[in-house]
């Protein structure tokens, strides 16, 4: 649902009404200390108090994992809800009018919201009706099917709250809308109920199936996924998207699994609704199914709320489509996993096709998957020992393809470490283990490594040496913005200044993430007043209206102990931000006017030429001199994230 935006006014009266103590001392023991209170923070392991509540900022940190916010940041990440979900709740709580930017909006969401809340009810109703009917004489064949071939017992089946659509095409029809009289289109919106194609009227899009709910992350039914009991095609149905479910938004089992998830600090996420059930029946309870044949990246972010270690085990079937399945994953994935963003591991069985079947093959089946979970392989070691399948490397050809396809590899792993590894790994196995050779095809591979375009460096002697910043990375840009946005939100006497050089040098943020903190500023002066927490606590509300997580932003918002001793010095480091980003866009000026230059045919228009040409070299000199004056020892950029 696009949930419109809420008016300034709202969330103002919402936090005057919300104290962080009253909201934060229910789930966490708090003592008092010194002018703060401390606790064990909830959202890691500790045994030492290192989360931070401060009722004057109404703010809190964990100096442990970086965690931190108002109130209803941590209601978010406590309760694993939307921004938009924590400030209606809080709303109703306190009896604060909910006021939306234009009265029109304000119809359609409390039109919204009404939907949304009778599309749960027709959906909880929806389950008990199938969980009903399980244990009728019509449900005997899908109740012995889970007892007999999936070996499950009642309190499991009670848990998933598994239950069976009978055969009748209208029975669910005749239950929702005949007998408790609820609106079709409601129904049919839920996805329980198709239009019939040949002729008037509508039928249930569930007959003689089992039933498996799909539920939020509060416990609440929003889909359903379902398994034929005969022949009928497909095999397993989903429900339709909805106002409610995305299929590529959701995880099967997540609300029963994230408690796990975050005490094993890795989730198990598996192929079908069945490898999920029987894996939770038998204590292995940190286990998702994603719903469709990839897991996407909007699922593997709400995978990391909660996994500190981002430790995801795939363990898709083992047959070429479950292997092709995997590899997709790996695709849609690769900027997160290249980067080392995500630690993905990929698990699969030898014999057995998977989960369900593994754990059917004999009594100690249980260890040995929770063995196989600690054992996984990375994801980049799997993908190496896909590439040997059916490969004879005393083959030429094969050899060739191997070799060729271990290169690509090679070249998008980021981290050097990691890349000096796999290139030894890699030369072992071409090299087929032999020890005289293997330095040659080291050499060989590393020849055909792409180097990094260093486009060039800025010495800035600092008291531990010289040290160089990467434009090619965008280092020093990421540092430099990032320090300008620190001391405008912390400084409130240098907003104006930094806004006046901005404006007098022409230039703006270019790192995308601190641009668009950058046009929350610009766009919303008129509700900032010059207090440092008022800033950062409204910069935070609007984030979280747009991405339900600020930290990004936390290197932004919290001042390490680092930052606190050397904000003071914040004129001189403005200066040096500023030469950053004004450096930054003379470069990209002056390859600009050097392709322009070198594009153009000086027989057609030698004065355009030789303009470019000229601008290119006085851009030059300009970001010699800005380089000059960056070479005083004691300027120094306070960039760590």
């Amino acid at each position: 649902m696009n949930i419109p935006l809420l008016h300034p006014d709202t969330l103002e009266k919402v936090k005057k009404m919300v104290d962080i103590y009253d909201v934060i001392s229910d789930y966490v023991v708090l003592k008092k200390r010194g002018k703060d209170y401390v606790g064990l923070c909830p959202f890691h392991d500790e045994k030492t108090p290192s989360f931070s509540v401060s009722v004057h900022k109404q703010l809190y940190y964990c100096f442990g994992c970086s965690e931190g916010g108002n109130a209803i940041k941590f209601l978010m990440e406590i309760k694993k809800q939307s921004f938009s979900d924590v400030v209606f709740d809080l709303a109703k709580h306190y009896q604060v009018p909910i006021k939306t930017l234009e009265p029109q909006q304000r119809k359609e969401l409390q039109r919204q919201l009404s939907l949304r809340e009778q599309l749960y009810e027709i959906l909880a109703l929806t389950t008990s009706f199938y969980q009903h009917a399980l244990h009728q004489p019509q449900g005997k064949t899908a109740l012995s099917y889970l007892e007999r071939e999936r070996q499950l017992d009642e309190k499991t089946i009670q848990q998933f709250k598994i239950g069976y659509a009978p055969e009748g095409w209208e029975t669910l029809y005749d239950y929702l809308i005949k007998q408790k009289r609820y609106p079709i289109v409601l129904v049919e919106e839920a996805g329980l109920i198709a239009v019939r194609k040949s002729e008037n009227g509508y039928y249930d899009r569930f007959r003689n199936r089992l039933i498996i709910p799909i539920t939020d992350l509060q416990g609440r039914v929003i889909g359903f996924g379902s398994r034929t009991l005969g022949g009928e095609q497909p095999k397993y149905l989903n429900s339709p998207e909805t106002t409610l479910f995305k299929k590529s938004n959701t995880l099967f089992a997540l609300y029963q699994a994230k408690n796990t998830i975050r005490s094993l600090n890795k989730v198990v996420v598996v192929e079908g609704y069945f490898d999920v059930i029987t894996l939770h029946a038998v204590g292995i309870t940190n286990t998702v199914a994603a719903l469709g044949t990839t897991l996407s990246k909007t699922q593997l972010k709400q995978l990391f709320k909660y996994t500190d270690s981002k430790q995801v085990i795939l363990n898709f079937d083992s047959d070429p489509a479950g292997k092709k399945a995997t590899q997709r994953t790996i695709a849609d994935i690769e900027s997160l996993i290249y980067s080392g963003q995500v630690q993905l591991r990929v698990l699969n069985f030898g014999n057995a096709k998977d989960a369900d079947e593994l754990l059917k093959s004999n009594p100690n089946s249980v260890e040995t998957f929770r063995k196989l979970i600690d054992n996984a392989p990375l994801w980049l070691d799997w993908q190496i020992q896909q590439l040997l399948v059916d490969k004879n490397l005393k083959k030429a050809e094969h050899f060739e393809q191997v070799a060729q396809e271990m290169v690509k590899l090679l070249n998008r792993i980021e981290n050097n470490n990691k890349q000096t590894y796999y290139i030894r790994y890699c030369a072992e196995i071409l090299s087929l283990k032999n020890t005289l050779s293997l330095p040659f095809y080291i050499r060989n591979l590393q020849k055909q490594i792409k180097k990094p375009n260093l486009s060039f460096t800025i010495k800035n002697h600092l008291s531990s040496g010289i040290k160089k910043y990467s434009y090619a990375e965008d280092t020093s840009l990421q540092q430099a913005e990032a320090l300008l946005l620190r001391i405008y939100c912390h400084c409130p006497q240098y907003r104006q200044k930094i806004l006046n050089l901005l404006e007098e040098k022409d230039i703006t943020f270019s790192v995308s993430e601190y641009l668009f903190l950058w046009k929350i500023i610009l766009d919303n002066k008129e509700y900032i007043n010059d207090e440092p927490n008022s800033l950062i606590s409204f910069l935070q509300d609007k984030v979280l209206q747009i991405s339900d997580s600020t930290t990004q932003f936390n290197h932004i918002f919290y001042l390490s102990q680092n930052h606190q001793e050397n904000i003071h010095r914040s004129l001189l480091q403005i200066h040096c931000a500023l030469i950053f980003m004004e450096k930054t866009k003379l470069e990209k000026y002056s390859k600009c006017s050097y392709k322009k230059y070198k594009n153009i045919d000086i027989d057609i228009d030698s004065k355009a030429k030789q303009y470019y040409l000229n601008e290119y070299y006085i851009s030059l000199i300009k970001i010699k001199q800005l380089e000059s004056s960056l070479s005083f020892s004691d300027i120094e950029i306070y960039g760590q994230h």
